[in-house]
């Protein structure tokens, strides 16, 4: 056995049996806590058994699991039957349930009210899956005494008594309900006169998708300098993929060039039955109209990074389902997700989704009015585009990360105990960051992920870049980050003028704009001395850069330090304060000690002017990049030992987390509307919140946690940087995991797709914060 330490005497002495009590009873405990996060039971059908609820379920479980952790534990019971038996990965699936047997439900039932630690069951219901024993899934619900929530994929009208009874039974057996469509909570609203409190909508997901480019993509298919439309998903009649075939003659009359798609193999239920007779009739109707140069079947089950590249090289997407009371497409959402212009029959979820402008409809079966749609889409690059963007920033919402946040705060509803939520922090990926970067420096802006070179080029993005490569640099020691630092630093340097001061604004060409003539620069000054001194105090000379750029940013630095007298902007003395702290970390200059301590003092008397009682602040009012004030305030203090900036730095920080943080949650000073003095809080503007606010707040509460480590300030960490990960009044993600671009900004009702220039550092900067470097 471990032998215990006596660590006031240093002496090993023989464990006690009290001793020994109190360790069983430690690691009794430990054991407990180990096996107290509650579980989360799955009920679907699962991979490898290829059909949309198993793809669906797995993608859920895997947004889950990637969004939060140590919050819950994700069990999968498979549902299988007499003619569905599948070999799972070792460790996927915890149960199966043969929908067959209804010996296999009274013994699944049994076992979920045994464990203690299972909290909720989900239920992914098809009616198909349980037609065979409906009565023992109505007894299995009754069994259970753990709470369960049923998700409908399917909500069918103008239901016989019998069906409606069964559904009615469903749904007074289970906590909760959601539907993927408002069509579907409305069928059960007034159809099947379920309370509208007891269902949830949450669409089905779609992925984030890392936007290629269209003409590559065809090559790579071999489909280059044709028009695209396709169509995927199990093959079956329901599909109606003869209605296109019949489009098609008309269609190429217009477009000679056009090429249809048809992915995906027939469904494997569909060929236990009768084989490849659908496609083959399918294959057959091709030979006949003589589509053999414009028609391609791809004859698998396509992996999903594969399927993301045939949507988006589509020019237009069909979607040709003959039922009419299909509620929910797993395939039309992955469309949605590409941003592929989508002509569609008119299911209750097409034109939920298409409402928006990202599609057409036409009439089941009509293959003429089908032709004139697509037709028409062909003929107009502008409109496809059009529908594209609207695409994609309709289906953001439905990202299935947004799916699991949606989940997780279900989950949270019906579960006893409290569940506290837990965002899972991303890798740290530079992925777009180098795509926005040229030789020259970092492009402003962005279209979605598309860096927009006519944009141009910012001192400030350039000088937060520098911070952020520096940063970087710090954790990993990547070689690579070296390149990045010296574009970024000769930017800065190239814009400081003979006076000292620097301009801000430069285009594609390389040319400062008149832009520069026409705003405050003080700011981006501020920021650019912020980012020299900390690339001056981070690299070493001759290791990390060349003594020839290090010696540039020293003279930069000191060319411009006077200059900081002259600056009224808060903001910009903050910024200087900040980066001649770091500087002098290194030069430890009493002249710029004196420089930092009056800049120090300038700021501290603005303070004295403003405040009062009920409000502790720098101005008459709260705008951007706040945080920055009381945090120059600390490191002046540090720097110069002066308990008046100490002082004002806690009492300003404090006052301003008050105004921007809710128990669990942080919402920053909305840029449509600034908070006034005086005035309400409660009447600022929802939304208009960006990204460089939340980050420059966690920049500070990891500076006041340092000097306050028992404040809660590390927690505010926490909560603020769960604002990136969907801890937002939209319950949204802002950061973009498959880009590694952070979304512009959360407004009222939607997100900024756009990825650009300062969204992304912010979110980088805000991730560095919790890695414990320089």
């Amino acid at each position: 056995m471990r032998r215990d330490i006596n660590i006031k005497s240093n002496v090993t002495t023989k464990p006690t049996k009290q001793h020994k009590l109190l360790y069983l009873k430690k690691r009794l405990n430990s054991n407990t806590k180990l096996r107290s996060l509650p579980k989360i039971v799955l009920m679907a059908t699962y991979p490898p058994r290829e059909c949309g609820i198993a793809t669906y379920t797995y993608d859920l479980k895997t947004a889950l699991n990637n969004t939060y952790e140590n919050c819950f534990d994700i069990k999968i019971c498979a549902l299988e039957s007499n003619t569905e038996n599948h070999a799972y990965k070792p460790g996927e699936v915890n149960w199966i349930l043969n929908t067959d047997n209804t010996k296999s439900f009274a013994s699944l039932a049994n076992k979920i009210n045994l464990d203690l630690e299972i909290e909720l069951v989900m239920i992914q219901h098809e009616f198909g899956l349980f037609k065979n024993n409906e009565a023992s899934f109505i007894d299995f619900l009754k069994a259970l005494t753990k709470p369960v929530i049923i998700a409908f994929h399917t909500v069918l009208p103008n239901p016989n008594k019998t069906l409606e009874k069964h559904v009615k039974d469903l749904v007074a057996l289970a906590q909760g309900v959601t539907v993927m469509t408002h069509a579907s909570a409305e069928l059960l609203i007034n159809t099947y006169g379920v309370n509208p409190e007891k269902i949830d909508i949450i669409s089905h997901g779609t992925h984030l998708v890392k936007h290629q480019d269209k003409s590559v993509l065809k090559e790579k298919y071999q489909v280059l300098n044709r028009k695209v439309i396709s169509t995927f998903g199990f093959l079956g009649p329901g599909k109606s993929i003869e209605t296109t075939l019949d489009a098609l003659p008309e269609i190429i009359k217009e477009h000679p060039e056009v090429y249809f798609l048809i992915v995906g193999k027939t469904h494997p239920t569909l060929f236990n039955d009768e084989g490849d007779a659908y496609r083959n009739y399918l294959q057959k109707k091709v030979e006949a109209l003589k589509l053999e140069d414009h028609v391609r079947f791809v004859n698998k089950f396509v992996p999903l990074p594969e399927l993301l590249e045939y949507l988006q090289l589509s020019d237009c997407y069909v979607f040709t389902s003959k039922d009419p009371n299909q509620a929910v497409s797993g395939t039309f959402s992955y469309a949605v997700s590409c941003g592929c212009p989508i002509v569609s029959t008119p299911i209750p979820h097409a034109k939920e989704v298409l409402d928006k402008g990202n599609g057409v409809l036409f009439d089941f079966g009509n293959s003429k009015q089908l032709a004139n749609k697509v037709i028409e889409l062909l003929n107009n690059d502008d409109l496809r585009h059009d529908m594209k963007m609207k695409g994609l920033h309709a289906s953001t919402s439905t990202s299935w990360e947004n799916v699991a946040i949606l989940h997780a705060f279900l989950f949270s509803k019906h579960i006893k105990r409290p569940l506290k939520l837990k965002y899972k922090k991303p890798r740290i990926n530079l992925d777009h960051l180098k795509n926005m970067t040229t030789d020259v420096g970092i492009i402003q802006f962005s279209n979605i992920n598309t860096p927009d070179l006519d944009s141009g080029y910012t001192l400030d993005d350039n000088a937060r870049a520098l911070i952020a490569a520096c940063e970087h640099y710090k954790l990993t020691q990547n070689p690579t980050d070296l390149k990045l630092i010296k574009t970024y630093t000769n930017f800065i340097l190239k814009c400081q003028r003979d006076t000292g001061l620097f301009l801000n604004y430069v285009n594609r060409d390389k040319k400062f704009t008149d832009q520069n003539n026409e705003v405050n620069l003080e700011d981006a000054n501020g920021r650019a001395i912020w980012s020299l001194g900390y690339a001056y105090y981070i690299m070493e000379e001759g290791i990390d850069l060349g003594i020839t750029l290090l010696q540039n940013i020293k003279c930069a630095i000191n060319q411009f330090k006077l200059k900081i007298h002259h600056f009224k902007s808060p903001r910009a003395l903050a910024f200087a304060i900040k980066g001649l702290y770091f500087f002098n970390m290194k030069m430890n200059d009493t002249k710029i000690t004196d420089i930092i301590h009056n800049t120090a003092h300038k700021l501290s008397d603005m303070y004295d002017f403003n405040s009062e009682k009920g409000w502790n602040w720098f101005e008459p009012y709260l705008t951007y990049a706040n945080s920055v004030l009381p945090e120059s305030l600390l490191y002046a203090w540090k720097y110069t030992g002066e308990a008046r900036f100490k002082h004002i730095a806690k009492e300003s920080f404090d006052f301003l987390l008050t105004k921007i943080f809710n128990h669990d949650s942080i919402q920053v000073i909305s840029n449509q509307n600034w908070l006034i003095k005086g005035y309400d809080k409660k009447l600022a503007s929802t939304g208009g919140e960006q990204p460089i606010d939340v980050a420059y707040t966690i920049l500070a509460l990891k500076q006041f946690d340092r000097v306050f480590p028992f404040e809660g300030y590390n927690n505010k960490m926490e909560i603020a940087f769960s604002w990136f990960l969907g801890n937002n009044h939209l319950k949204q993600l802002i950061y973009n995991p498959s880009t590694g671009g952070c979304h512009d900004g959360l407004e009222a009702n939607n997100v900024n797709l756009n990825q650009g220039a300062e969204s992304t550092i912010s979110y980088l900067l805000a991730r560095f914060a919790f890695n414990d470097i320089a």
